[in-house]
């Protein structure tokens, strides 16, 4: 895919995405990444289930993508295989399977593979990964953490990212495991970054000019660290909750926006809050059945 002027969408997605009826998100990314000339490259590292990349891979081709190639990558030596980094280079959109996001970072970091997706998001292709595939896709990754709703000093583990994006951490499976606690605690050791909780089936699309959409059927939390007045993280004690003054807090759910550039919300097209309405990209909508 030739270069373009500006970086493709960095989709992060909350796991358990919708993908038999309704399957939204993932007819947004084909859209996203061409429809009928979308070139996908499925990268199922993350999962230790041999059939995960075959099963992305129908699902693409029924959703009407020209090409899907599976990179069966499960050892460190694969990352460095010239044929999955031709397949990468002609791809318009890359996905990346859920699992172990320990197995993704361990298998992946620092290798050409990982090279090449970062050089071919910021050349214009589009990048989406779910459950363990969306932890990795910012600088930093939630790799584990207790669950609960109270930020405690060693409550989070973290590791580095594929770096597609600085501008938030995510965590997955948000509201379904309680994971409000760690998502916390990490943004609480540095608070630069804004905290992004995804539920299951659930995703935002990043766009190149900072500003993403909510698209599924769950609901998006943000939390916006800028005002933090306090932290007594440098303090406490392992397992001690952690106390954290003036946090900023959202709740977006399906069409709404954030600007991560003014750390702004945006409320969501009234097309888009309609029963049976739902927006693609480009503002054009398809109907679906009213509820009754």
């Amino acid at each position: 895919m030739p270069a373009t002027t500006q970086r493709g969408y960095v989709i992060p997605i909350g796991g358990a995405e919708k993908k038999g009826r309704d399957r939204l998100i993932l007819e947004r990314f084909v859209h996203l990444a061409g429809g009928a000339d979308a070139r996908l490259a499925v990268i199922p590292t993350a999962s230790e289930v041999d059939s995960t990349g075959g099963r992305y891979a129908r699902i693409f081709d029924a959703l009407g993508a020209e090409s899907i190639e599976v990179l069966p990558i499960v050892r460190r030596e694969e990352a460095f295989r010239q044929d999955y980094l031709d397949v990468l280079d002609e791809a318009t959109g890359i996905f990346l399977t859920g699992g172990n996001q320990l197995r993704l970072s361990t298998i992946l970091g620092g290798t050409p593979v990982a090279h090449c997706i970062r050089c071919r998001n910021e050349a214009g292709v589009h990048v989406a990964g779910t459950s363990a595939g969306a932890a990795i896709l910012s600088e930093h990754m939630i790799a584990g953490g207790e669950s609960g709703s109270t930020p405690r000093a060693d409550g989070v583990i973290l590791a580095p990212g594929l770096g597609l994006t600085n501008r938030f951490i995510v965590d997955q499976h948000f509201r379904q495991r309680d994971r409000l606690g760690r998502l916390l605690t990490a943004i609480s050791f540095n608070p630069a970054s804004l905290g992004v909780g995804l539920d299951e089936d659930t995703a935002l699309f990043l766009s190149p000019d900072g500003v993403f959409e909510v698209v599924g059927s769950g609901a998006v939390t943000v939390v916006d660290p800028s005002g933090l007045t306090y932290t007594s993280m440098d303090a406490v004690t392992p397992g001690a909750p952690v106390s954290l003054f003036d946090l900023r807090l959202h709740i977006l759910s399906h069409g709404a926006r954030f600007d991560t550039n003014t750390r702004q919300p945006e409320r969501p097209e009234r097309s888009a809050m309609l029963p049976g309405t739902v927006r693609t990209m480009g503002g054009v909508g398809r109907r679906t059945k009213a509820p009754r």
